[in-house]
């Protein structure tokens, strides 16, 4: 297939281009560089087609629908809770703008699917007798980052309904691999990994005990693809490992990884943070064929060994 990859020099899109090529589609990639690299791209830049362009910007419509793609992943985003909070029209023109900039193109252009990457964070902080979260819950986002990744998701619904143009959601749990950034969701694994690889200290937010649903970049990958051909389409996916990690246990975890002992420091909780999250993966993999394969501790130790390579 045609597939256009939005921010897919980032850190997901980084391992979704690895398996797309592998897989024999034509990739093309449009990304503005600001959080990734072309050097996140197995051999940069000549692998794939690239396009250094802002899904904002009037430009890269008329590209896109020059491109006469069979599907879209739409990666590309404002990805900080905190930001978000602090800058709510950045964070609106990033995540709703540049979005309705990229369907527009697809209804334009004869597109068959949208992939889109939603979030854990679209839930909110769900009562402990709702875990693991099922795609149904009620939404009710604690920051405007998981805001506008919920607008979005209406947007593709009326989109489907007024045009025609299929879609999959997919929410993602708490994302870490090789090539993330300090920024972007799950961040904690790199910021964490980078000071470990380094011997210097880490902060925790909050008394370490708030809990995540951890899932490997290249895992997250596989669900991607795998919905580009499911024929239960128009929904709304979980993809996660269906566990619950808290932050004090994953530290253990990256400390054995390591090989080093950690002592954390502790701060206070930040605004917009959740305390629990576990999402349910069951309707992935019965609908998309799906099953994570990565097991923590061997994903950890995967990212450290990256950013001790760094």
């Amino acid at each position: 297939m045609k597939v256009l990859v939005t921010g897919g020099a980032g850190f997901i899109g980084s391992h979704l281009v690895r398996q797309l090529l592998a897989a024999d589609h034509e990739v093309t990639v449009l990304d503005n560089v600001s959080t990734g690299t072309w050097q996140h791209l197995p051999e940069g830049k000549d692998t794939c087609n690239c396009w250094e362009m802002d899904i904002r910007d009037k430009s890269a419509r008329e590209k896109m629908e020059q491109g006469k793609f069979d599907v879209i992943v739409h990666l590309a985003g404002q990805t900080m809770v905190d930001v978000s909070i602090k800058d709510p029209e950045f964070d609106a023109a990033e995540n709703v703008m540049g979005t309705v900039n990229v369907l527009e193109a697809a209804r334009h252009s004869g597109v068959k699917r949208i992939i889109f990457a939603s979030t854990a964070a679209s839930y909110g902080d769900v009562a402990e007798d709702k875990l693991p979260i099922r795609e149904e819950e009620n939404l009710a986002p604690m920051s405007f980052y998981g805001l506008t990744k919920v607008t979005v998701e209406k947007y593709l619904q009326l989109y489907h309904d007024l045009y025609g143009l299929d879609y999959v959601v997919l929410r993602f749990a708490n994302v870490y691999g090789e090539r993330q950034g300090d920024t972007g969701e799950g961040g904690v694994i790199s910021i964490f990994a980078k000071r470990i690889a380094k011997d210097q200290g880490i902060t925790v937010f909050g008394d370490g005990k708030q809990t995540r649903d951890f899932i490997y970049a290249g895992d997250i990958a596989a669900g991607i693809i795998a919905a580009m051909t499911t024929d239960k389409a128009n929904a709304v996916y979980n993809l996660s490992n269906q566990t619950e990690t808290s932050l004090l246990e994953l530290i253990d975890l990256m400390a054995k990884a390591a090989g080093k002992k950690v002592e954390p420091a502790f701060a206070a909780p930040r605004e917009g943070d959740i305390n629990r999250s576990m999402l349910c993966n069951e309707a992935a993999v019965q609908n998309l064929n799906w099953q994570p394969q990565m097991d923590l501790g061997e994903g950890l130790s995967r990212t450290i060994a990256y950013f001790k390579s760094c």
